[in-house]
């Protein structure tokens, strides 16, 4: 990288300075809520997912925590679902935040 360039890389092995951890969460569990929307995507994983989220069995998570802690099972909810965008997301979540 060029000494002129005024390129901000984040890397969060030397500060979370600059990234947005909660907000890109957001985003995700937003592309979740739209693919759920739809008739025929949900099942038992995603409704015990939902309850979680929601504080009906226990302590209610934050978004980054419950995604971490699910993160093959949203990656195959956005790879079945062909959601490249979300997927995108989901891999920018997972580099900079988990």
């Amino acid at each position: 990288m060029s000494e002129n360039c005024s390129c901000k890389s984040t890397d969060r092995y030397i500060s979370f300075e600059g990234i947005d951890c909660d907000g890109n969460a957001r985003r995700v569990m937003a592309c979740i809520d739209r693919i759920l929307a739809i008739p025929g995507w949900s099942n038992a994983f995603w409704e015990y997912f939902s309850t979680k989220r929601a504080g009906g069995s226990g302590p209610k998570p934050d978004d980054l925590f419950l995604l971490h802690s699910n993160i093959n099972q949203v990656r195959e909810l956005f790879e079945v679902s062909e959601d490249e965008e979300a997927m995108r997301l989901l891999d920018q979540l997972e580099e900079e935040c988990c």
